[in-house]
């Protein structure tokens, strides 16, 4: 865990070092929520991650989004994917769960083009699996907004487990 004033006394270079991966594969996120420094609350740190985020170019955005990996799958994660998805119990599905989630996954990037995003830290696999059955259903704009949405609830999960309240 490190403290406020610490963060806001490093360098844009060891800011991004020390949070580029709070954005799956994209410290474009931390370089830009860097200069909104000082923080003065770790809301205002989740908060210029955020705004980092929403300011971003559609094609920046779905950049972004399709770097997440996808839910329950046997692919290389980063470090915070596999504790998140290990957390909710995604890394031990039996053979019948697995398939759910691969046909489920497969369907959804079909129709939207991106990975079904749900930040998973807290959820049960049945609520991630209830959540990717009604929203595969939606229409693009939609998921995107979610996908969006759920990325930023990605971001205050990894940024209250580094930083001091």
């Amino acid at each position: 865990m490190r403290a406020l004033s610490d963060i806001n006394a490093m360098s844009e270079a060891s800011f991004v070092d020390a949070f580029g991966d709070v954005a799956e594969h994209s410290p474009w996120v931390a370089r830009g929520a860097s200069f909104a420094r000082p923080f003065k609350s770790r809301d205002d740190m989740v908060l210029a991650f955020e705004a980092t985020m929403r300011a971003a170019s559609p094609a920046a955005q779905l950049s972004l989004i399709r770097f997440h990996p996808d839910l329950a799958t046997k692919a290389k994660l980063t470090h915070d994917s596999s504790r998140e998805q290990q957390g909710a119990g995604l890394a031990s599905l039996t053979a019948e769960e697995f398939a759910h989630f691969t046909d489920l996954n497969t369907r959804y990037r079909e129709r939207f083009g991106f990975p079904f995003i749900f930040a998973v830290k807290g959820a049960t696999k049945q609520q991630i699996l209830a959540s990717f059955e009604e929203r595969v259903n939606n229409s693009k704009d939609m998921e995107f907004e979610m996908a969006l949405t759920q990325v930023m609830r990605i971001f205050r999960f990894r940024i209250d487990d580094r930083v001091n309240a």
